[in-house]
């Protein structure tokens, strides 16, 4: 049996390249049927934000990468709620669906499912 791993992805998109690192990591888990999550915490739920324009930083969007998540068998998407809280990001505004917001205690027994948890 695959062992689970769950990607905890807290850089926003614009600081450089872990952000665009831990999707990348997210879809090929996803190609080899491995069973992966992602968690997006403190400024790492600024990749959720729908109608960003990464060209003015002459970054590539990440949009496309979020999106295709689903097609490569990553379907648990979890955001945090106080980071989204202290960001002012409303969960019914942001760019990923299904996604699962938790709170703390929530966010404990997450880690606690999964094999293997990756922090970037």
């Amino acid at each position: 049996m695959p062992q689970s791993l769950l990607i905890i992805s807290r850089q926003s998109p614009w600081s450089g390249p872990s952000a665009r690192e831990a999707l990348d990591i997210a879809l090929a888990g996803g190609a080899f049927d491995l069973p992966v999550g992602m968690l997006f915490l403190d400024d790492g739920v600024l990749q959720l934000a729908s109608a960003q324009d990464a060209s003015q930083l002459q970054q590539k969007d990440l949009t496309a990468n979020l999106q295709a998540l689903s097609m490569f068998g990553v379907d648990d998407l979890f955001a945090c709620t106080a980071s989204l809280a202290e960001r002012g990001m409303l969960p019914s505004a942001l760019s990923v669906e299904p996604l699962q917001v938790l709170s703390d205690q929530e966010m404990a027994a997450l880690i606690d499912r999964y094999d293997q948890v990756i922090t970037i």
